[in-house]
């Protein structure tokens, strides 16, 4: 791997400080910062409008009803612990695998990378179909409510059409995000959230499927996203350079994909599952279909809201990925500091909106005054909840970037379910706070999360973690081929 250029050994020598220390020269911090905003509003963008489609769904079901409202959101989070959370955090390999391909210029690697994954993700996506396939089965085993497992049963079987399409979409997601391709992204969404809520409208509203429409809806938007997806990559420059047609060689090696996909998997569903169980846990509280509806509510509030800090994080995770691929570490310690100031000041201007709006948010999912009331006492909570979020999305995201994801993992299993959970079945059925106190346990999980991400950030030696080869290394052996100082090559696969 020889000598790689005496400016990039400079950057190196001076990335092994700490994280905070040297200041950067104000110049450098003014780019960084136009950088990541240029990623990070249109990901922002991207990431809330590909959310809303299953909000809006939830939504279009909770005004028939308490029981579909709640069959709508048992299921809806049932499939996202078993299913899309699986697949998204499968996909989330890609943020590491394709970013740094990006910046090491190799742009066959790219299309390489992403045909694998789209392998991987559809072939896991059978069993999490035959899951979510006996989703009232396995709800009744597990104690909750006759009714509303039946309705969440029949819910989940129609968005199992859209656990397909959902693989596809993050793969292509992904595959552009690297790219620094964003635009797109969200026009193609925000095509595909107007087309969704006039076909929910006519689903539930007018064709008699009732909250059926709905999940029937939210699996034609996502095959409708995918589809503009395709074409895009099909017919655009970006495609053109580094998508060259399906090849079997996304067949060979792909253990490098998994070596990845697999911790990238338990790092995000990890923390998936620990907020999900929580709504499963409300419905052994007094009055269970209440607390379910509020839990699942509170639940589809939050995510909605993280898709701003997961925006951050994705934006992120491009600038880490892109440098370290590059051989800028000095670039990318730079890039984890401009975004933790970014975090702290959309974290605030959050919890300022969740506070302003918390006595009128309920009446957007039912018209029931004991729901819009119970509403309005979690917001507060849910603020805290947001603001936290945003620090550990900004963390997590730099994690990926580096390909830290086994560690994270690890991180997360401690966080949430050692700490987190049972101090939810402490608050919530031994103090008896209810379903509040459900919500305070997830957020001392998050503490420890973040405590845990920033001491290991704060540690962190840069120049280890530069270039693609480093990380390459590390997961298959492959050897590097450098043909540049500043451009090296891989081993063809």
């Amino acid at each position: 791997m020889g000598g790689r250029g005496e400016a990039s050994s400079a950057a190196m020598t001076a990335s092994s400080a700490p994280l905070l220390l040297p200041r950067a020269p104000a110049p450098a911090a003014r780019n960084e910062v136009r950088r990541q905003v240029g990623l990070a509003a249109p990901l922002v963008a991207c990431s809330l409008l590909q959310y809303s489609l299953q909000v809006v769904s939830v939504m279009f079901a909770g005004h028939l009803g308490e029981l579909p409202l709640s069959a709508a959101s048992v299921a809806s989070s049932f499939a996202n612990v078993t299913g899309f959370s699986v697949l998204l955090g499968m996909g989330s390999a890609l943020d590491t695998l394709c970013g740094q391909s990006y910046g090491a210029k190799q742009y066959d690697m790219l299309g390489t990378h992403a045909q694998r994954a789209i392998f991987v993700l559809m072939l896991s996506s059978v069993p999490l179909a035959f899951v979510l396939a006996f989703t009232g089965q396995i709800l009744t085993a597990l104690g909750q409510n006759p009714e509303i497992s039946y309705g969440a049963g029949t819910y989940a079987r129609l968005l199992i059409p859209g656990l397909f399409a959902y693989g596809l979409l993050q793969c292509l997601t992904k595959f552009l995000q690297a790219q620094n391709i964003v635009h797109p992204l969200v026009v193609c969404s925000g095509v595909t959230l107007i087309f969704h809520i006039l076909l929910c409208w006519f689903l539930v509203q007018n064709s008699g499927l009732g909250y059926r429409g709905a999940a029937l809806a939210t699996s034609v938007s996502y095959w409708f996203n995918v589809i503009l997806l395709a074409l895009y990559v099909k017919f655009s420059e970006a495609g053109r350079r580094s998508w060259h047609g399906w090849s079997r060689a996304v067949l060979k090696d792909v253990n490098l994909f998994l070596s990845l996909a697999i911790p990238s998997t338990f790092m995000t569903c990890l923390e998936y599952w620990a907020f999900e169980m929580v709504v499963l846990l409300a419905g052994f509280l007094p009055n269970p279909k209440l607390e379910t509806s509020i839990l699942s509510i509170s639940l589809n509030t939050m995510w909605m809201v993280y898709t701003i800090p997961s925006g951050l994080s994705s934006a992120i995770s491009i600038r880490v990925s892109n440098e370290l691929g590059a051989g800028n570490p000095q670039a990318a310690r730079l890039s984890v500091l401009i975004s933790g100031i970014m975090c702290l000041a959309e974290g605030l201007l959050v919890v300022i909106i969740t506070v302003s709006v918390r006595d009128v948010w309920g009446y957007l999912y039912s018209n029931e005054e004991e729901i819009v009331k119970y509403v309005s006492i979690m917001m507060p909570i849910l603020a805290t909840s947001n603001f936290m979020d945003g620090i550990q999305c900004t963390l997590s995201g730099a994690a990926r970037g580096c390909g830290w994801q086994k560690v994270c993992s690890f991180i997360n299993l401690c966080a949430y379910y050692a700490f987190g959970i049972p101090s939810a079945v402490i608050f919530a059925f031994v103090l008896k706070i209810g379903g509040k106190g459900l919500w305070l346990g997830i957020i001392c999980a998050m503490v420890v999360q973040i405590i845990a991400l920033l001491v290991m950030m704060l540690h962190t030696n840069w120049d280890k973690e530069v270039g693609p080869w480093s990380l390459l290394m590390k997961l298959d052996g492959m050897v590097v081929l450098s043909t540049t100082p500043s451009v090296p090559k891989y081993k063809s696969f």
